[in-house]
């Protein structure tokens, strides 16, 4: 769990259970102090504290309830609800965490992870991390490529078949998330219908920050293949999506995201498998047969 005091040199690992999942963070290159990296996780674990909807005594369950006013609430949760509600508002309502659709009390759980992700991987890099990955749980952040002029591979994993890939994107800086339904069934629900989303069956969503990539991710996803479109319209991110049907839909931007070499190497360290997509067929909006990597990833 924690470290003691002193240097830590890359190349290290460090892993923990926090939020429901596994962060993994994976340093390469830098030198830190072993307590800024107690000192991230442990404002994992606080961030957790704050908004976890599973726990009777976090502020979001509170709320909730009424026992706490929103006036009241930490500066972590104001600032989160206020992103929640200028995403409500710049969807038309597809992300919705204020409970518009008729739930108790707002969950800001689709954003709030790759917030604090995010905010993680500025401290850690403030602290004197050059190159790392930090992996949420299948939402990646990464800084400075995995060595000089090699990015950090990131692989969308196959949703049933667990040593495959579907495709496989480059990204020195920056940032992947995967919204969908293949492992936990039907738990995003589109507010205007109250029904679960029907075109795709994930989405991928790749540019510079984990915060907006978490959001915009499921957003599309819950708007559909239209969705796909409507997160390329922010300056920096593209989108990848699987439809229900077996199809590839990339937004135009995708490319210069997406790996073209083949397999990857079984030893490859720098390829971690993000959220599951299905295995599919070219899309009409450009794509590739994701049939691009069967190899699993090597931490």
């Amino acid at each position: 769990m924690g470290g003691s005091p002193g240097p830590l040199r890359a190349p290290f690992h460090r892993v923990e259970h926090i939020m429901g999942t596994a962060i993994s963070l994976d340093v390469r290159e830098g030198i830190l102090d072993a307590r800024a990296v107690d000192a991230a996780f442990a404002r994992l674990r606080d961030v957790d504290a704050r908004f976890s909807t599973y726990r009777e005594d976090s502020e979001i369950s509170r709320l909730g309830r009424g026992e706490l006013a929103e006036a009241d609430c930490s500066r972590d949760v104001l600032e989160v609800l206020a992103l929640c509600d200028d995403l409500y508002r710049t969807s038309d309502g597809y992300f919705d965490a204020r409970g518009y659709r008729g739930a108790t009390g707002p969950d800001p759980t689709a954003v709030v992870k790759g917030w604090a992700v995010e905010e993680v991987a500025w401290m850690l890099q403030e602290a004197g991390a050059a190159r790392f990955a930090i992996n949420a749980g299948g939402d990646v952040v990464v800084r400075g490529g995995v060595a000089p002029g090699r990015p950090w591979r990131i692989g969308i994993r196959h949703p049933e078949i667990v040593d495959r890939v579907a495709a496989v994107l480059l990204v020195a800086d920056g940032a992947v998330a995967t919204s969908g339904q293949y492992e936990r069934g039907p738990h995003i629900v589109d507010p205007h219908t109250g029904r679960p989303p029907g075109d795709l069956v994930s989405v991928s969503v790749v540019g510079p920050s984990l915060t907006y990539a978490d959001a915009y991710a499921t957003t599309a996803f819950v708007m559909g293949i239209r969705g796909l479109a409507w997160a390329a319209t922010h300056p920096g991110y593209d989108a990848y999506g699987i439809t229900q049907d077996a199809r590839v839909l990339t937004t135009p931007g995708m490319d210069r995201w997406i790996e073209r070499t083949g397999a990857a190497p079984v030893d490859s360290p720098e390829l971690f498998r993000i959220a599951s997509a299905q295995d599919a067929t070219t899309g009409a909006m450009g794509g590739e047969d994701p049939k691009s990597s069967q190899q699993p990833e090597h931490e």
